[in-house]
């Protein structure tokens, strides 16, 4: 049971690390009229899903690996391959903001962690990411691999959906019927990228890519991604 709550505390949506402030890419793609309807948001929800299991989820995996053997490099290169693979600026910036005020939260709420050593070997290194370190985190409070790997996508969808609750016509119960059939997928992800390695991260979307280039020169805008 405190494994569980553990887990609902740190994956909650509104868990102090800043997650209100991005739309993953969302707030361009309504812009832009690629999404503009329930059915199309739920497409985008997906594919954002879908590149966190192949991308950031791999990498999540490794830093939980990393910290249930108390490997700091594995750590420290799985967060490195995080950041080689954020092409866009912004999205670059959301992972290790994200990241660095989940380490900083944890070292607070929970003491001493593999996550606290991160953060003071990173100010002239590699930053700290934020699906790293939730991977550590967990792994250090007891949560399993495959547990981690469902908050982190139920967090990806849930960023994405709450910003839509601003952005577009869609209300709380539309939300809650796309997270419900999304989160359906996850076990499946899981098993896809459970023996991946970080060579194999893959987070190829190129139109996703393109809105979030584009979403930085936006002259207007309500998100930071």
């Amino acid at each position: 049971m405190v494994e569980t709550l553990k887990l609902l505390q740190f994956g909650d949506s509104v868990f102090p690390v800043g997650a209100f402030s991005f739309s993953n890419g969302l707030e361009m793609a309504v812009q832009h009229g690629v999404v503009h309807d329930r059915r199309t948001l739920q497409d985008f929800v997906r594919t954002v899903t879908r590149l966190a299991a192949t991308g950031d989820g791999v990498a999540l995996l490794a830093g939980h690996r990393g910290a249930a053997s108390g490997d700091l490099d594995r750590i420290r290169h799985a967060d490195e391959a995080v950041c080689l693979r954020k092409i866009n600026e912004e999205m670059r910036t959301m992972s290790v903001r994200m990241g660095r005020k989940l380490a900083e939260a944890s070292t607070r709420i929970v003491g001493e962690s593999l996550l606290k050593k991160r953060i003071s070997e990173s100010a002239n290194g590699v930053p700290v990411t934020y699906p790293v370190a939730l991977g550590v985190l967990f792994a250090e409070l007891g949560v399993s691999e495959e547990d981690a790997f469902a908050a982190h996508q139920y967090g990806a969808a849930s960023m994405v959906l709450g910003a839509a609750l601003r952005l577009m016509r869609v209300d709380h119960l539309d939300a809650q019927s796309i997270l419900y059939a999304v989160n359906e997928k996850a076990p499946d992800d899981y098993r896809e990228v459970r023996t991946a390695n970080l060579d194999d991260m893959q987070n190829f979307a190129p139109h996703i890519d393109v809105l979030a280039a584009a979403h930085q020169h936006a002259h207007v805008r309500m998100f930071m991604s």
